[in-house]
């Protein structure tokens, strides 16, 4: 029998408490789709693969290294292809959700 789960993500982002520390909420293959509270600045950072960044609530700006910065609201999604220098960052509390490869980190 398969098991089926499901994700609150209204509980989740209740739980975040802590800025820049992405939770896991469920595996998509070998993909994570991940919560994270954002506040204040990220540091300057690419990755290997893709990574998809969809805001929950607040705003976001993507600053991307030699380009103009790409500012993303509640309800607005992006992908920062591979290999693009990026750093995110909120000035207050947004609550993000991150779909990207497992093995994606900076």
């Amino acid at each position: 029998m398969t098991h089926l789960s499901k994700v609150s993500l209204n509980e989740a982002f209740r739980k975040l408490d802590q800025p820049w520390s992405p939770v896991e909420l469920v595996g998509v293959n070998d993909h994570v789709l991940t919560a994270a509270l954002m506040k204040g600045r990220y540091k300057w950072h690419s990755h290997t693969v893709d990574e998809l960044f969809y805001v929950i609530n607040g705003e976001i700006l993507i600053g991307i290294k030699d380009q103009p910065g790409m500012k993303l609201r509640a309800g607005e999604l992006a992908v920062i292809p591979a290999g693009v220098e990026h750093c995110p960052e909120s000035s207050g509390e947004s609550r993000v959700l991150m779909f990207e490869k497992k093995t994606n980190k900076p």
